[in-house]
């Protein structure tokens, strides 16, 4: 019997070992999902993540007072334009402390292409791993893994190589 137990032990550690390696792997290598959230546009337009597989998404947290994201906006506008007949969905989420109002003006004068949602209660801002600097961008591919995640304004160089690869 004991010497059952002098084999268990040796091979009992390995395997926990390679185990616990495997699992470490795994979860290294597996991309964050987007989240299952549905943004409410200022039109009342309700878009679900879930209705957006099969696009490239890019979601940008934005304020009318930061000017980071005043500065990418037109380079945002433009890569949007490039990019929405190759799949491109772009979302573009006020932040709670922005006033509504001033939203709502800054996306009639700019002629906004794509969708602007305020996020008055903070749900995006939670829902996208409680989001508090501006700009802050998310990119998710086809089947919702997180491609990439910047703090700060966009580099629309690399932006665009990103989307050379991952939209069709």
């Amino acid at each position: 019997m004991s010497t059952f137990k002098s084999k268990l032990k040796k091979w009992l550690v390995p395997l926990v070992a390679l185990a616990l390696f495997a699992g470490l792997t795994l979860a290294v290598m597996q991309k964050p999902q987007a989240p299952e959230v549905t943004f409410t546009t200022l039109s009342g337009e309700k878009i679900s993540m879930e209705s957006l597989r099969g696009k490239t998404v890019l979601v940008n947290f934005w304020a009318t007072d930061c000017p980071g994201c005043i500065k990418e906006m037109p380079d945002l506008i433009n890569t949007y334009q490039q990019y929405k007949d190759k799949n491109l969905v772009v979302i573009a989420v006020a932040m709670p402390y922005d006033p509504p109002a001033q939203v709502a003006n800054y996306t009639k004068e700019k002629a906004l292409p794509f969708s602007v949602m305020h996020d008055g209660y903070g749900e995006m801002v939670k829902a996208f791993g409680d989001v508090n600097l501006t700009p802050t961008t998310f990119i998710y591919d086809a089947q919702g893994n997180r491609l990439q995640k910047t703090i700060g304004e966009l580099n629309f160089t690399e932006l665009r190589k990103l989307l050379d690869k991952g939209t069709s």
